[in-house]
C-alpha cells in the first residue's frame, strides 16, 4: 500500500471504525510493549504514543494492543532504542538524534543544525526518498521507522545570562541533544545529553548553565523559567525537528498485515495531530512566560554565522570519513536546497508580510 493510501485511510474515521470488528474476528490477539523517551508530564510529546496505541485498539477491536511507558518505567528515555534493537520492547517513540553517539547518522532522522522544518521534513520521508535512506540505515540496528511526530521550530535555549557575544557562550554548559551540540562545541560550549526529566534538577543545581528543550508550552510546564530568565530563539539545530516510532523488525515481521497497515495509519495520525497540537499551544505558553517576566530574546547574527559555518564543517568532515553520513546527507542536503528555494517564494512572501503587521 502506497503512504498516500495510508494517509486517506487515516483520515476515514467512519471506515476505519468499521473495519475494525472484521478485523478483531479474523485476527489474533497481539500484546506491545512501547519505551517513551517522555514523560507523563509533558503530555504533547509523550502524548503521541498514547495516541498510536488508542487508534490501534480502535482499529482492530482491541486485539492490537500497545502498552505505553513513559521514559524511565522500563529503561532510561535516552536508552529507548536500545531497548527495541535488543528486544527488551517492541517500540518505543524517540528522537533519532538522541543517538547520535552511536553514529551522527541519527541525526538526519530528527534534525540537523540549519536543516528542514516540519513541513518539509515530511516532504522528504514520504515522498522524497527519506524513508527508503533511513531504514536502510537503521536496519543496521535491527529496527524499522516511522514518522510519529513533530515540534516544529524549536526554541533556542534557558540561559542563566545573557549570551550577546561569542565570548559569551565559551565555557558555558549546556544541556543540548543532537548534532546542535558538536555544532556548540566548535563554539566553546560544553554539550551535556540529559534526559527531559532531568533538565530542572540540573539547571537549578547550577551543574548546568543552560539547557534547551521544545518550545513555550513544554518549557514553562518544566519551570525553567525559575531559575535562568533569558530565553533565546531560534532553536537553529531543531528547525522541524521529527519523533519516530521505532519497531523490531523480527516483530515486525510477525505482525498481520492489516495490523501493519493499522500502524502505519495511527503513526501518520500521531504526526500529525502532535505538530497541531504544539501550534495550538505555543503561543498560550509563550504569553505566560512573557507575562511573568521572561526576556525573550533573538540569536545574534554573529552567533548564528559562527555556527552556520561550524555545521557546515561539521558536514564537510564525517561525510569524508563516514560514507553512511556521506549518503544521506547528500540527498538530504540536496532535497534541502530544492524545498528552501520554493519556501523563499510564496511562503516566505506571505509570512514576511503578515507578520510585519499588528
Amino acid at each position: 500500500m502506497q503512504r498516500r493510501d495510508f494517509l486517506k485511510g487515516a483520515s476515514l474515521g467512519t471506515a476505519a471504525t468499521l473495519a475494525a470488528p472484521a478485523i478483531a474476528q479474523s485476527q489474533p490477539l497481539v500484546k506491545w510493549r512501547l519505551a517513551s523517551s517522555f514523560p507523563k508530564s509533558l503530555d504533547t510529546i509523550y502524548g503521541g504514543a498514547e495516541v498510536l496505541a488508542n487508534r490501534l485498539r480502535a482499529m482492530t477491536g482491541g486485539k492490537f494492543d500497545i502498552r505505553v511507558f513513559a521514559g524511565g518505567e522500563i529503561v532510561p528515555g535516552l536508552q529507548a532504542l536500545d531497548a527495541v534493537q535488543q528486544g527488551t520492547v517492541e517500540v518505543c517513540h524517540t528522537c533519532s538524534y538522541y543517538y547520535v553517539g552511536k553514529d551522527k547518522t541519527f541525526g538526519f532522522g530528527t534534525s540537523v543544525p540549519f536543516g528542514m522544518n516540519a513541513r518539509q521534513m515530511n516532504a522528504w520521508i514520504y515522498y522524497g526518498g527519506g524513508q527508503k535512506l533511513l531504514d536502510e540505515f537503521y536496519a543496521n540496528y535491527n529496527v524499522l521507522s516511522f514518522v510519529g511526530g513533530n515540534t516544529g521550530t524549536q526554541m533556542g535555549g534557558w540561559f542563566r545570562k545573557e549570551v550577546r557575544t561569542l565570548k559569551d557562550v565559551e565555557g558555558l554548559k549546556m544541556r543540548i541533544a543532537g548534532l546542535g551540540g558538536t555544532v556548540f562545541s566548535a563554539l566553546g560550549v560544553v554539550p551535556q545529553q540529559i534526559a527531559g526529566s532531568d533538565i530542572y534538577p540540573a539547571l537549578e543545581k547550577g551543574t548546568i548553565d543552560a539547557a534547551e528543550w521544545v518550545g513555550p508550552y513544554d518549557d514553562e510546564k518544566l519551570g525553567f523559567y525559575k531559575v535562568a530568565r533569558h530565553y533565546y530563539y531560534p532553536g537553529w539545530w531543531e528547525p522541524g525537528p521529527t519523533i519516530h516510532f521505532f519497531v523490531n523488525r523480527k516483530e515486525w515481521d510477525k505482525l498481520p498485515k492489516e495490523y501493519q497497515e493499522a500502524f502505519q495509519a495511527a503513526a501518520y495520525e500521531a504526526n500529525v495531530t502532535m505538530l497541531a497540537e504544539y501550534d495550538h499551544k505555543n503561543p498560550v505558553g509563550l504569553s505566560k512566560l512573557l507575562q511573568g517576566g521572561v526576556k525573550l530574546q533573538k540569536y545574534s547574527d554573529d552567533i548564528l554565522a559562527a555556527a552556520y559555518k561550524a555545521a557546515q564543517q561539521l558536514y564537510a568532515d564525517e561525510s569524508a570519513k563516514n560514507p553512511a553520513f556521506r549518503k544521506i546527507y547528500t540527498e538530504y542536503d540536496k532535497y534541502r536546497k530544492t524545498q528552501n528555494a520554493w519556501f523563499s517564494v510564496a511562503e516566505h512572501r506571505m509570512d514576511s508580510f503578515l507578520q510585519s503587521r499588528k
